[in-house]
């Protein structure tokens, strides 16, 4: 059973992607969680600070998915990468099309709140930096050529995806995520 302080996260993890921010009430959290107030604010100084550490959780969520993915080492490094993508694919359409819940509260705080905008810029890096190092083997293993820009690879998937969760969302439809991934994969990747 998970202790106070995880199933407020946990709870946070689905209330932030569905009304972002701004509309996430900690009443609605401690009716949902029957947690008591005093509880969540022994947990957290705040409701930033609370969702900078769902955003945290959210993050070994990615993580995992990265792990399982980029380093199935029987699967060419490019499939590992679009492995990944699909699986988050999958993950959107279970959670009902929300997207992602780092672009969803980028789009909602990056202009009036520079943690949030300084945290999910790094999340979103740490995502590229992955996928750049597994592309990285790519061109170790001749699949993409040896002076491909790696990194700048990395950065436009993910941005191309983040874009694509949007109209996703927008749609409440997989397809502007598939389409994306199926241009990224035949045109944006260098061929060998």
């Amino acid at each position: 059973m998970l202790d106070t302080k995880q199933r407020l996260l946990e709870a946070g993890l689905d209330l932030l992607l569905r009304c972002g921010f701004n509309h996430l009430g900690i009443q609605t959290l401690l009716t949902e969680t029957g947690i008591p107030k005093g509880s969540f604010y022994h947990y957290f100084k705040s409701k930033e600070d609370f969702a900078l550490q769902v955003v945290d959780r959210y993050m070994d969520e990615v993580h995992s998915g990265l792990n399982a993915c980029l380093g199935e080492e029987s699967v060419p490094p490019i499939q590992r990468v679009r492995n990944f993508f699909e699986a988050t694919g999958n993950k959107y359409s279970q959670d009902g099309y929300l997207g992602c819940m780092l672009g969803g509260l980028g789009q909602e705080l990056a202009g009036v709140n520079d943690v949030f905008r300084h945290r999910i810029d790094a999340c979103l890096g740490i995502i590229g930096d992955r996928v750049g190092s597994c592309l990285e083997l790519a061109v170790e293993q001749g699949d993409l050529p040896e002076d491909a820009d790696t990194h700048q690879l990395a950065v436009l998937l993910v941005n191309c995806w983040e874009g694509a969760a949007l109209r996703s969302r927008l749609q409440r439809s997989p397809e502007p995520l598939m389409a994306m991934l199926d241009f990224y994969f035949n045109a944006a990747v260098p061929k060998v």
